[in-house]
């Protein structure tokens, strides 16, 4: 696969909208972590600092929902035992970091990505792929 499609590919939308897409880092394995080189296509629009933290702020939250501990062991054999009917009743540790991945991409839009033209789609969306980014308003244009 080529650099410019393992980090940013652009899709023009019949909106006139064009999507930037962040692909999975597959190098360190198969949990879920994405690429943090800012595509060429946000060049001008963000920060690369900005963008990147971004990216790494959710590469960690994704770190942190695959992680296993003591709880998390103990939650799957709970479930196990219950025939899994324990999750009808209460959110698990990957849930939850969902819910706070969720709201952290909304925060990031309403403060950084919003004034700035742009807005991140959370990956949940897209399968845990990609991270979408739509270019909402490009300077200049009308």
């Amino acid at each position: 696969m080529s650099q410019a499609g393992t980090v940013g590919t652009p899709s023009a939308l019949n909106n006139g909208f064009n999507k930037v897409f962040i692909q999975r880092d597959y190098s360190e394995g198969t949990a879920v972590k994405f690429h943090t080189r800012l595509p060429p296509e946000l060049e001008g629009l963000i920060e690369r600092h900005v963008f990147e933290s971004t990216i790494n702020k959710l590469n960690e939250f994704f770190a942190e929902a695959e992680k296993g501990s003591c709880s998390t062991y103990c939650e799957g054999c709970i479930g196990c035992i219950t025939a899994y009917l324990v999750y009808m009743c209460s959110e698990t540790h990957y849930e939850k970091t969902l819910r706070k991945i969720s709201k952290y991409i909304a925060s990031q839009n309403e403060r950084i990505y919003h004034p700035k033209g742009l807005q991140i789609i959370d990956p949940t969306y897209r399968g845990l792929r990609v991270i979408e980014i739509t270019i909402l308003d490009r300077p200049g244009r009308t």
